[in-house]
């Protein structure tokens, strides 16, 4: 498949729109005392079927396991997210979220709300349903990481 002048604008666009989200994202977590990449992991863990491992949610956010003990850490420090043993491993850990860790991902998605609503403020509602569509087709074209 070739690309054309217009994908690499196009993507460029993607990008540009989605460091905006982040930072709009970033300045609404700050108060709350909690990293964007602390919210993926809170949220990653509340979707999985059961508490996973460390070693699933690294894989499942693309990061190395160090990455995923430092978020873990902050999170438990901070009471969002507790350590229990795996009973089918001794080594392992599984990570289970608290009821502190649900009521910040409530706040947080209100944030992320918010923040969508400042980004999608030039679009009618005809083009945010637009745009919705198509970014489903984007999303359901790629392959998911489940835990």
């Amino acid at each position: 498949m070739e690309f054309s002048d217009a994908d690499g604008v196009l993507a460029e666009q993607l990008l540009r729109v989605t460091r905006r989200l982040q930072r709009i994202q970033s300045r609404q977590l700050e108060p709350m005392g909690i990293t964007p990449a602390q919210f993926r992991l809170l949220r990653t863990v509340a979707h999985c079927d059961g508490p996973p491992r460390m070693a699933d949610l690294a894989q499942r956010l693309d990061v190395v396991p160090r990455a995923v003990t430092t978020l873990v850490d902050g999170l438990e420090a901070s009471g969002r997210v507790r350590r229990a043993p795996d009973p089918d491993s001794r080594r392992a850990v599984r990570i289970e979220i608290t009821e502190e860790g649900l009521a910040t991902l409530r706040s947080l998605r209100d944030a992320r709300r918010a923040a969508a609503e400042e980004i999608l403020a030039p679009l009618t509602a005809a083009q945010r349903e637009v745009l919705g569509d198509l970014l489903t087709a984007l999303v359901n074209g790629m392959p998911e990481r489940r835990c």
